[in-house]
């Protein structure tokens, strides 16, 4: 796969729908060239503990944030720049248990009332582990695997760098 979007969330709760930072790397003939990524005040906008100590955000970090819609149309600018066509399915998204980031993204369209263009997804974990059922499969131990050293794992962008690393060698 030389063309995707590699997506990461990170969620202030439980509620899949309360995206409070996101990051997209894309990769245009197997090469990482671009990136951008944003704080976002999440819906339902409130932390709880065991997400806080995750990513180590608060309500401080992201109380006067844009809200998804308006980070989401910046984001998809950038993505157009390189792939029109991404909401046809040619250009996949790409991450790292993908269960978790593309219903994030499911929940949100839904909770803004936004219509949902049924983007295709990859996932590397799925992949990594037909290729290496045995072990851990966080996202940090694959990237060390595939020689990318993730040092701020679950910073989105982070995240999203190393998912587009694995990505470039196993997909």
């Amino acid at each position: 796969m030389k063309d995707f979007v590699a997506i990461d969330f990170e969620t202030a709760n439980f509620e899949q729908s309360s995206i409070c930072s996101m990051g997209i790397v894309i990769v245009k003939d197997g090469e990482l060239v671009d990136n951008f990524y944003s704080l976002v005040r999440p819906i339902p906008n409130y932390y709880n503990e065991t997400c806080s100590s995750v990513n180590g955000m608060c309500y401080d970090d992201t109380c006067a944030e844009r809200e998804f819609p308006e980070v989401w149309a910046e984001a998809q600018r950038k993505i157009h720049e390189y792939f029109p066509y991404i909401e046809a399915g040619e250009v996949p998204f790409v991450a790292h248990n993908k269960a978790f980031d593309e219903n994030c993204l499911k929940a949100v369209f839904r909770a803004y009332d936004i219509a949902y263009p049924d983007y295709k997804f990859d996932c590397t974990l799925l992949k990594f582990r037909k290729v290496w059922p045995e072990g851990h499969h966080n996202l940090d131990i694959i990237a060390g695997y595939c020689g990318y050293d993730l040092e701020n794992h679950h910073h989105a962008l982070a995240d999203a760098e190393a998912c587009a690393w694995i990505a470039r060698e196993i997909l």
